[in-house]
């Protein structure tokens, strides 16, 4: 009787142990086809460079959600604070500058685009129509503004001193004696119907509808524009995530860059490949 019983619970154990596996089984087979959606952040409402990346990924079963903000202000902190997974909006120089002053670990994981940026106006055509006292607006943050006084320095209409992040006081020179207005980046487009000329970044330009062909000046870029080049941002914990780095390759490849010269043509280049930068 003993024999008969042990002998029924083996059968038991045996059927219960096939029921636990082939469960497992089923389960590993639906995470297979698990779909992970990764949140980034961007500036800006111009997303068919990202549309076709996440066409791409569609075979890794990796789905983009963007996540619009409407200035520079909101990606790094949502990014922070978990609000997203990666963010897409920002210069090397911009996240760099970032960190020291808001004390956050964010990383570069790979570079995207280089998009010079340009002085725009609705009053004049070309520099030499500058006039005395003349006002130029330019983005109100750091590294932007720094940027944009850097190109008002090599299209000639002032100088600066040897500041590396330069600021209105790095000024040293400004012989049409220009009035220089600071505005929150976003505004900076918006501006041109008060202002003679306006420095507007690459993004926003695109946002307003602005030619960059149009454009009274553009930004030269050179060698020296390696800190401009814009980069897929992540948290340093999160920087060799396997699905974030399918998400940067995806990213860098030749259809990608060839989608930038269809879009853009020179006002934009993909950086991952572009020789002058080297």
């Amino acid at each position: 009787m003993n024999k008969k019983i042990k002998g029924i619970f083996a059968l038991l154990l045996t059927a219960l142990s096939v029921f636990i596996l082939a469960g497992c089984g089923n389960s590993a087979s639906a995470d297979k086809g698990k779909v992970t959606t990764v949140k980034i952040g961007i500036t800006g409402s111009d997303n068919r460079i990202w549309k076709a990346v996440d066409k791409k990924l569609a075979k890794d079963n990796i789905k983009i959600k963007l996540v619009e903000f409407s200035d520079y202000s909101q990606p790094n902190a949502a990014l922070d604070q978990g609000q997203v997974d990666l963010n897409a909006f920002q210069t090397v120089y911009f996240m760099d500058n970032w960190n020291k002053t808001h004390h956050t670990n964010i990383v570069g994981i790979g570079d995207t685009a280089i998009a010079p940026m340009a002085l725009y106006s609705k009053k004049i055509t070309k520099l030499s129509e500058l006039k005395e006292g003349d006002e130029i607006a330019v983005p109100n943050d750091a590294t932007n503004e720094g940027r944009a006084l850097d190109l008002l320095q090599s299209a000639g209409l002032i100088k600066l001193n040897s500041d590396k992040l330069p600021t209105k006081k790095s000024i040293i020179e400004n012989k049409r004696n220009l009035k220089i207005s600071e505005l929150d980046a976003a505004q900076t487009a918006r501006s041109l119907n008060d202002v003679t000329a306006s420095v507007v970044n690459s993004g926003v330009a695109s946002d307003a509808k602005l030619n960059p062909k149009k454009a009274v000046y553009v930004e030269k870029v050179t060698k020296a524009s390696k800190p401009y080049v814009n980069v897929i941002s992540a948290n340093k914990k999160d920087k060799d995530n396997k699905v974030y780095k399918k998400i940067v390759k995806a990213y860098q490849s030749k259809d990608i860059a060839a989608l930038y010269k269809k879009y853009y043509g020179d006002s934009e280049k993909p950086a991952w490949n572009y020789k002058i930068l080297q």
